[in-house]
């Protein structure tokens, strides 16, 4: 018990010092709410306002007071709050790291359920959100398929601070794939770009109105200059020797897989046919 009583012993002072205090300021309450209440010539609400100002302005001397007072202790106690903090901070990184994902993604609607993104290698539909982390379904491999490879990735929300995100599904319902056709420089290309927009407008035929209608809706919400939903080729030299054609076509946002196997499988059938009726037309 003695020992207990020398742990507060420097202490002392300041309490004994406070409680004066409060007993002055309570002393100072009683006498001036009792004076205006006894003020008969003042009107009631005035009373009463005086009365409440009172109190306000001496509790806030009180205070005031209890903090020239303990401002040694208070000092002291902050340096040791600061420390706790700061070991709190350091303990807890990655998870509040993780928070502030949270809330950039929130913040800018980076994605939503059902999107397929791109981040850090990993690229899939989410179907998980929370606080901490997020859960996609993982497609591939790389950009040359979009299948689903049977394997869920999760990846802490931290991740969006350091790591650029791409929105395949930004548009939502209806977007714009790319896929290409690699050729050499002597294969028809004129022939073959002609047969990959035939093929494409066939296959997209049945949602391209509902695609360009999509993109309408978008470029007067968003206030953006929606793309053209209508096929379209490009032709690319990356290297002498070599011709890909870049074929740009509207698809479902989650059939893209489909109308590209579609299109490319149509495309190599009609494309080696016409190559051999070419050589038995030369011959």
């Amino acid at each position: 018990m003695m020992e207990w009583l020398s742990d507060f012993e420097p202490l002392l002072p300041y309490a004994l010092q406070s409680v004066v205090l409060l007993t002055v300021v309570l002393a100072l309450r009683v006498v001036l709410v009792r004076t205006v209440l006894t003020r008969q010539t003042l009107p009631v609400e005035t009373r009463r306002r005086w009365a409440v100002n009172i109190r306000n302005v001496l509790a806030l001397v009180f205070v005031i007071g209890l903090i020239f007072i303990w401002a040694r202790q208070l000092g002291t106690f902050a340096v040791s709050l600061v420390a706790i903090a700061v070991a709190l901070v350091l303990a807890t990184k990655e998870l509040i790291l993780c928070i502030s994902g949270t809330v950039l993604r929130v913040g800018v609607n980076a994605y939503s359920m059902g999107d397929r993104i791109e981040i850090g290698g990993i690229r899939g539909n989410v179907v998980d959100q929370s606080l901490l982390a997020t859960t996609v379904l993982e497609t591939g491999p790389n950009h040359i398929s979009s299948q689903y490879t049977g394997r869920a990735v999760v990846f802490p929300n931290s991740l969006l601070l350091s790591s650029p995100l791409i929105n395949e599904t930004y548009m939502k319902e209806y977007i714009v794939h790319v896929l290409t056709v690699p050729l050499t420089t002597d294969d028809d290309w004129q022939a073959a770009e002609k047969i990959l927009l035939d093929i494409a407008k066939v296959e997209c035929g049945p949602f391209m109105d509902v695609a360009r209608l999509h993109m309408k809706e978008l470029e007067g919400r968003n206030w953006l200059d929606a793309p053209s939903v209508e096929p379209r080729v490009s032709v690319h030299v990356p290297e002498p020797g070599r011709i890909n054609l870049l074929l740009r076509v509207p698809t479902p946002a989650h059939r893209t897989s489909r109308v590209e196997q579609a299109i490319l499988r149509r495309f190599l059938q009609t494309f080696k046919l016409a190559g051999r009726q070419h050589r038995d037309d030369s011959s």
